[in-house]
């Protein structure tokens, strides 16, 4: 049976693959070297995403056993969805690397800033919710409503974090690449969205009416 990776294992491995790229660079062939030819202000920005990455890997076994759970399918159509926006965000795909924002330090700045504030939301965000978070849609033992923190005022803090750390990124990156990557992370976060509402709405009837009726889904005073 396919055992899960520990954490060890995953950092382990992650860091073999970044030492094999950049010692083997070199070899790769010309047309895929120009796709991982990321600019330096790009490097910058995927410092917040490892930190998220980080964070996610040590507080992943701080969750709460299962008692309903989004079906398989449902969940791999947001893991391919996210984890191909996040590919496409960060790489310089061909056809996909005009420029749409113009080059310069402001941009820069702002997106950089924006990707740390809004990493630092997402780990509020997932600590307040100790262990009744998870990656995928589904209600654990003993499930209880968060209504604290930065949840007293947006119910999926997290999904807005993550958005806003792409769209940080995007303005580092100024690229057409990085504006479709956040139209396809912003897709599937709206789905996973209108899935988690209708499961926490069955869950906790009148109590989660009034909590939507009090807060904002993702973006106050928006949506």
């Amino acid at each position: 049976m396919f055992q899960k990776p520990s954490i060890k294992q995953v950092l382990t491995w992650s860091a073999i693959a970044v030492l094999g790229v950049v010692f083997l660079r070199q070899r790769i062939p010309p047309a895929v070297r120009t796709i991982l030819d990321i600019p330096v202000e790009m490097e910058f920005a995927f410092v917040p995403w490892l930190l998220l990455t980080a964070y996610w890997l040590v507080q992943e076994r701080n969750s709460a056993t299962k008692e309903t759970s989004e079906s398989r399918a449902s969940r791999l159509v947001h893991v391919v969805l996210v984890n191909g926006a996040l590919v496409l965000l960060f790489l310089q795909w061909p056809g996909l690397t005009r420029r749409f924002l113009p080059a310069n330090a402001f941009l820069t700045a702002t997106g950089l800033a924006l990707d740390f504030a809004f990493v630092s939301l997402a780990i509020w965000a997932r600590a307040t919710l100790g262990r009744n978070w998870s990656a995928e849609v589904r209600i654990a033992t003993e499930h209880r409503l968060v209504r604290s923190g930065p949840y007293c005022r947006l119910r999926h803090p997290i999904y807005t974090a993550v958005l806003g750390m792409y769209a940080g990124t995007m303005l580092v990156s100024g690229q057409l690449h990085a504006a479709l990557a956040l139209v396809v992370v912003t897709a599937a976060y709206c789905r996973k969205l209108r899935l988690e509402e209708a499961v926490l709405t069955k869950t906790f009837g009148d109590e989660y009416a009034a909590y939507r009726r009090e807060t904002w889904a993702l973006v106050p005073p928006l949506f």
